[in-house]
């Protein structure tokens, strides 16, 4: 894939990358993959903060930790989609939450943490919402693509040397994935900023440095957490993010997904349960070039029976929420 924008060069895209990569990687060793200097990065990191939105942060992997996740679709009245979609973007447990068929609907990631919360907001608050005109939940059963795989290196803007002196050292797990109650207050805080100093954990979580840096270690080398970023694909010359609801013959399913996995323009991929069995994100820099994928490798697979896109017109949420200016 080839960076579309004049605004951000071809260092921003390596530091993007980098932190893809390894979110907490000190500026130093960053600068010295990236052959520059440390006051350079963290002239750059400033700038993509401010400019492209940049955020690192602590992800729940919900997959590896045997949670619930759907795909919310909301049909609202046009006067209420984006209040709706403002109150999903502020609880804790969605992601991925954009306005889409000229603002009459929203799609919404749902990462329930418990099947209380699931059926409070499944069977209570949603249905109970008289501007929600219908709502489609679809279960999601398989990871193709996304999560801790980050959309940027399809970029390949760093070389794999480079990714291999960048990305962390993680201790072989010693039990499954999960957090503990004690682990909490340490994982909200890397909810809040993912290159939180152990100082700064210290503080925050009342523990001892290296009881932070096990506890720590210990939750990424199980996979229950992963360090990831967000930021404003626009930056990059891509402005454009659609949904596909894919729906294939049920022997290419996974021959599909597979396939999604490998293309540059899907961001994340997953089967689900529904009417369609396969949704995917792909991120493209216009109209016409999500027209010619299309019509061109995403309608060439064998296997895909039908399509059905939805173009956002709004992202309201990532990772993380933010206010409203």
């Amino acid at each position: 894939m080839e960076r579309e924008s004049d605004a951000f060069d071809a260092l921003d895209l390596q530091l993007l990358a980098a932190l893809e990569v390894a979110g907490r990687a000190p500026f130093s060793r960053i600068a010295a993959v990236l052959g520059v200097s440390d006051q350079t990065v963290a002239r750059r990191y400033r700038g993509l903060t401010a400019e492209a939105g940049l955020r690192v942060v602590a992800v729940r992997d919900a997959e590896r930790l045997g949670q619930d996740q759907w795909m919310l679709r909301l049909r609202c009245t046009p006067d209420s989609s984006g209040a709706i979609a403002e109150a999903l973007a502020k609880r804790p447990d969605t992601g991925w939450i954009g306005l889409a068929s000229g603002g009459t609907e929203v799609a919404c990631m749902s990462r329930p943490r418990s099947r209380g919360d699931q059926d409070d907001l499944l069977l209570g608050k949603l249905p109970r919402t008289p501007s929600i005109v219908e709502i489609r939940a679809q279960q999601l059963l398989h990871r193709f693509y996304g999560g801790p795989t980050g959309w940027l290196g399809k970029f390949t803007a760093l070389t794999d040397d480079q990714i291999a002196a960048l990305r962390p050292e993680v201790p072989a797990a010693s039990g499954p994935a999960r957090i503990a109650p004690e682990d909490e207050p340490l994982v909200a805080a890397l909810e809040r900023d993912g290159r939180a100093t152990y100082p700064e954990l210290q503080r925050a979580t009342g523990r001892s440095e290296s009881a932070v840096k096990r506890g720590l270690a210990a939750l990424l080398a199980s996979g229950a957490l992963y360090i990831d970023i967000e930021y404003h694909s626009e930056v990059l010359g891509y402005s454009l993010a659609a949904l596909l609801w894919i729906t294939t013959s049920p022997g290419a399913l996974h021959s599909v997904g597979e396939a999604l996995a490998t293309h540059d323009e899907i961001a994340y991929a997953s089967a689900t349960a529904g009417p369609s069995n396969i949704v995917a994100t792909a991120v493209v820099r216009d109209t016409a070039a999500l027209y010619a994928y299309l019509s061109g490798r995403l309608g060439h697979l064998e296997g895909v029976q039908h399509v059905e896109t939805t173009p956002f017109m709004r992202r309201v949420k990532q990772l993380t929420y933010r206010m409203p200016r």
